[in-house]
């Protein structure tokens, strides 16, 4: 929030910011060229031109390495090269995929990636029909990113900030330690476990002519195939974990559109609620780190590209206190053995 916060007072009244100047430079681009898109895990400005419509995209160095941003450039860029349905990476001035600037606001880790083709839906819109597809594309995205996560991390590590962030909650505390200890059963063989999207939620995802095409990787992690589409289908769910009743014909088509494309065995499909579970707690956590740092007093009411901040930590605060009793009612249901709906 504070870098949101910061960033926010940079941009001005036609949604340029002096901030996304001195980044896009390291691409060739003059000032005035980026306009204010959104600020969230990462800040986002629109780069218009003749040549069709890119993305700039950047981190404060203090919240993500440049090592980890190069990762997933690198395997945005492998997946296009290999024909997959992803958007590409746009090489710097440089030659590099990732570009590493000083502002105002710190070093800044920064890409810039093609504009997806295609409009996005959302559950509400979301057929039978392009629930499979969706399911198809998620299945495909995994086949393809095999071999292609180095410097990747490993999902999940928000679990093991719950006890010392959290230690005043100890129902959390409880409910996180018992998902983790079920992930820990869970077997890592190359069949269920391997280079996952992180994020592949309809909001991340273009629809032109049937076909998807995948955006947004900052999450991309190595991870169980199951766990990214436990996450796809959490716009599918109820505060529970389990699908909605209105759902569950859409759900069953994108497990069997996953299926048309790569084995997808009943025992992962059991682990759904777990890993709906295991989300929600990094959900928590994120928020968490985000809502540390308050607000000065003068940016409750401030205006502007990020505007509107005081209702967003709201949000995010509401947000936490939904995923948190998700976590926790998860957790309740599972067995007491190791064995049955998480290990299967």
């Amino acid at each position: 929030m504070a870098e949101i916060e910061a960033l926010g007072r940079t941009v001005t009244a036609d949604w340029t910011s002096a901030v996304a100047d001195r980044v896009a430079a390291a691409w060739g681009l003059p000032p005035g060229t980026a306009r204010w898109w959104r600020s969230s895990a990462a800040h986002v400005f629109v780069l218009p031109g003749s040549d069709g419509k890119r993305y700039l995209r950047f981190v404060p160095a203090t919240s993500r390495s440049e090592a980890s941003v190069a990762a997933v450039a690198r395997l945005m860029a492998a997946l296009a090269d290999d024909g997959a349905a992803v958007v590409r990476p746009v090489p710097a001035a440089s030659g590099a995929l990732v570009a590493t600037v000083g502002t105002d606001l710190g070093p800044m880790h920064a890409v810039v990636v093609e504009a997806a083709p295609g409009e996005a839906i959302d559950a509400d819109d979301l057929t039978d029909g392009t629930a499979r597809a969706w399911g198809e594309a998620l299945a495909t995205l995994h086949r393809d990113a095999a071999g292609h996560g180095e410097g990747l991390p490993e999902a999940f590590g928000e679990l093991d900030e719950v006890a010392a962030r959290h230690a005043d909650d100890e129902v959390l505390v409880h409910a996180a330690a018992t998902l983790a200890a079920r992930l820990s059963e869970l077997p890592r063989d190359s069949a269920g476990f391997g280079v996952v999207h992180g994020d592949p939620e309809l909001d991340n995802l273009a629809w032109e002519g049937g076909r998807a095409t995948a955006y947004d990787f900052d999450e991309a992690a190595r991870s169980w195939y199951a766990a990214d589409v436990a996450f796809a289908l959490r716009d599918l769910t109820g505060p529970d974990g389990r699908i909605e009743p209105a759902f569950q014909g859409r759900a069953a088509a994108f497990v069997a559109g996953y299926r048309a494309v790569r084995p997808f065995t009943a025992a992962e499909e059991r682990r759904l609620p777990l890993f709906a579970g295991v989300h929600a707690v990094g959900t928590v956590v994120r928020i968490g780190r985000a809502l540390d740092r308050p607000a000065a007093p003068d940016d409750a009411g401030e205006a502007g590209a990020a505007g509107g901040l005081a209702d967003l930590r709201l949000h995010l605060a509401d947000l936490a206190r939904a995923q948190r009793d998700l976590a926790v009612a998860v957790a309740a249901r599972l067995p007491a053995s190791p064995t049955g709906v998480t290990t299967g």
